[in-house]
């Protein structure tokens, strides 16, 4: 099963309040989940797809996408709500589980076919962020072959869990995977991209050119 946790977009990317205000903040973090969320759904051959959320927006888009919604109410974050959610598979019987965040708008279904055709029958594929520190896709077959703790620095400790489990752990660099938004040179990195997301989209109508984003000086 894909697992996307979706924390509260009303108060999402605070990292990037220097360059945008809270409405728009939570405008991005809703082009983004429906970039990552559509191009899930765009793959014919994408095992069952769950959405962990309790947030309005991202409820009615799983509807729209016929994903499942984990209910996470208690919204404790990303760790917390994937371990929720891991448990739910296993009591359910599935086998594995890819976890992607919500903020890689540039995600591609050949990246997904390929973290699934590398997958070993026991083991695990990890995906880091493009500065090597995160971790932007997690699959593990069995589903709690290790916990997920995520963070800032969560590459790294995640490696050394998969490999502390004796079984095969894959890694892949996969540009549009690696492709977080947490700050505004990742913006600036998304803009020069010459894909045409709902995302970008978003950015060029706000005329967001380099200078603003790299100095930060004013605000949308």
């Amino acid at each position: 099963m894909i697992l996307i946790p979706v924390k509260n977009l009303s108060s999402a990317k605070q990292r990037l309040a220097s360059v945008l205000d809270q409405l728009a903040r939570t405008e991005l973090a809703q082009a983004m989940l429906h970039d990552v969320v559509a191009a899930v759904a765009a793959w014919p051959a994408r095992p069952a797809a769950a959405l962990v959320t309790s947030d309005l927006f991202a409820m009615d888009l799983a509807r729209k996408y016929d994903f499942e919604i984990i209910p996470d109410p208690a919204n404790p974050g990303e760790t917390g709500a994937i371990e929720m959610a891991t448990r739910i598979c296993m009591e359910r019987g599935i086998e594995a589980t890819l976890v992607i965040p919500a903020d890689i708008p540039l995600i591609k279904v050949s990246e997904l076919e390929e973290i699934f055709a590398q997958a070993p029958d026991e083991g695990s594929v990890l995906v880091p962020a493009a500065d090597g520190r995160g971790t932007n896709a997690a699959f593990r077959r069995p589903a709690d072959l290790f916990p997920l703790r995520f963070g800032n620095d969560s590459f790294k400790p995640h490696l050394a869990a998969a490999q502390a489990t004796g079984k095969p752990c894959r890694m892949l660099h996969l540009p549009g995977i690696a492709l977080d938004v947490d700050n505004p040179a990742d913006l600036q990195n998304l803009l020069s991209s010459d894909r045409g997301t709902r995302t970008q989209n978003l950015l060029r109508r706000w005329r967001l050119g380099d200078v603003f984003l790299a100095t930060g000086t004013e605000r949308l």
